[in-house]
């Protein structure tokens, strides 16, 4: 079960590391200032990369009957309806 960690900039500074784990384990670490929370201590999730259209031009190669259905399995189908 997570729980939630405040602590002040000052004792950040020197319990970063500790935090970070913290984090990692699923805490919610908030850094205050003056009294008021500051900033929120997140563990890093990759984002996904954007999608490039055209990279793999070239690379794949479709037959020219590729959207054709062979007879028999037509047959096996309506066979089976």
């Amino acid at each position: 079960m997570s729980e939630q960690v405040q602590v002040t900039l000052h004792e950040a500074k020197s319990q970063l590391l500790q935090l970070g784990a913290r984090a990692w384990q699923g805490d919610r670490v908030v850094i205050t200032k003056a009294g008021m929370p500051y900033l929120d201590l997140l563990p890093h999730v990759d984002t996904p990369q954007t999608r490039k259209p055209g990279r793999l031009k070239e690379k794949i190669r479709m037959s020219t009957d590729f959207d054709r259905t062979p007879e028999d399995i037509i047959e096996g189908v309506a066979g089976r309806l």
